[in-house]
C-alpha cells in the first residue's frame, strides 16, 4: 500500500508531467529546432516545481527512445517526421513518466496502434493480473493494425528515485510474468513499428546516468560528478553540463564504471516507431492512471 503522502507526490508528478508532455508536443513543428524544444520543455518542468526525472526525450521516425538534444543541436522538425515525445517528472523522488508520438506525416493508423495498445493494456490492470497478459493485449492491438510491436522493450516499475524495477511490463504476449498487486507503480509503454520489432544501439549516445561511486583522478571528472551526484542516480544529459572538458569526463567516468550511457534505441533505418505511455498505481479494482 502507497501511504497518503506518497500518493499525493506521484499524482502531483502526474499533474505536471501531463501538461509539460502537452506543452512539449504542442511544440513540435516542422522547422522547429529540436534543441528549442527539449530547453524549453524542461524549463516549463522546473517552473512547476517538480523535477526531471530524465532528459526529454525526442526521438524520430526509426528511433523509439533514447535520443535527446545534443549540445549546440542544429536539427530541426521536418515534414513526414514521426516524432516520439516521452519526459518524466518527478517530486521529491516519485516519478511520473508518460509519452505521446507526434505524426509530422500522414501516419495516423501507426499513432493509432501504440495508442490503442496503452488503452486496452489499462483495462487490465488491476491485482491478481499478470504482466504477461498485459503484454498479449498490446501485442494484439498493434498487430491488428499491421505493425509490429517493439518487443524487446517494455514499461517498467517506478519507485522513489528509481526508473526502472519490478514489474516489466512486456509488449508481446508470453506465459506468466509478474502478478500484479495492490500499490505497485509502473508505466506502460507501447511502441508500434512498420519495421523489424527489434531495436538495437545507435552510434550515438546523449544520455547518462551514474552506476558507482569511486575515486576520481581526473579533475574534470571529479568536477562533473559533484553535480551528477545530486541527481540519486536519474539519468541526465550530455548538453546540461557542456564545456570544454566534459566529453572527455563522461568518456573517463565510463571506462570507470562509474556512468553508463544509454545509446539511442532504433529499428532499421528507413522504419517508423510510434509510442505511448501513462504511469499508473494499482488499487484494489483496477488503477489510477497518473498521467491523464
Amino acid at each position: 500500500m502507497i501511504d497518503d503522502e506518497i500518493l499525493n507526490k506521484y499524482l502531483e508528478a502526474g499533474k505536471i508531467a501531463k501538461e509539460c508532455r502537452e506543452f512539449a508536443a504542442g511544440k513540435v513543428k516542422a522547422g522547429a529546432k529540436i534543441l528549442d524544444v527539449v530547453v524549453e520543455s524542461e524549463q516549463k518542468i522546473l517552473s512547476m516545481g517538480a523535477g526531471i526525472a530524465f532528459p526529454l526525450n525526442i526521438s524520430l521516425n526509426e528511433a523509439a527512445a533514447h535520443d535527446t538534444a545534443s549540445p549546440g543541436d542544429e536539427r530541426v522538425f521536418k515534414a513526414g517526421d514521426v516524432v516520439k515525445v516521452d519526459l518524466g517528472v518527478h517530486i521529491d523522488g516519485y516519478i511520473a513518466d508518460t509519452a505521446v508520438t507526434v505524426d509530422l506525416g500522414k501516419n495516423d493508423l501507426l499513432v493509432e496502434a501504440s495508442k490503442a495498445a496503452l488503452h486496452a493494456a489499462i483495462d487490465m490492470v488491476r491485482p491478481g493480473v499478470r504482466t504477461g497478459q498485459i503484454g498479449a493485449a498490446v501485442q494484439a492491438e498493434i498487430e491488428s493494425r499491421g505493425y509490429r510491436p517493439v518487443a524487446n522493450l517494455t514499461g517498467h516499475g517506478l519507485g522513489q528515485y528509481l526508473l526502472h524495477g519490478i514489474p516489466t511490463i512486456p509488449n508481446v504476449g508470453m506465459q506468466g510474468g509478474t502478478e500484479l498487486e495492490e500499490g505497485m507503480v509502473f508505466a506502460i509503454e507501447p511502441f508500434a513499428s512498420t519495421g523489424s520489432g527489434i531495436v538495437s544501439d545507435a552510434s550515438r549516445t546523449e544520455i547518462y546516468s551514474q552506476i558507482s561511486s569511486r575515486q576520481i583522478r581526473l579533475p574534470s571528472a571529479r568536477k562533473l560528478m559533484k553535480i551528477v551526484a545530486e541527481r540519486n542516480s536519474l539519468p541526465f544529459s550530455r548538453h546540461w553540463y557542456y564545456e570544454e572538458k566534459s566529453d572527455l569526463a563522461i568518456a573517463q567516468l565510463v571506462k570507470q564504471n562509474i556512468l553508463r550511457g544509454y545509446p539511442v534505441l532504433h529499428d532499421v533505418p528507413g522504419s517508423l516507431v510510434s509510442q505511448a505511455e501513462h504511469t499508473m498505481i494499482v488499487t484494489d479494482d483496477g488503477c489510477i492512471v497518473t498521467t491523464v
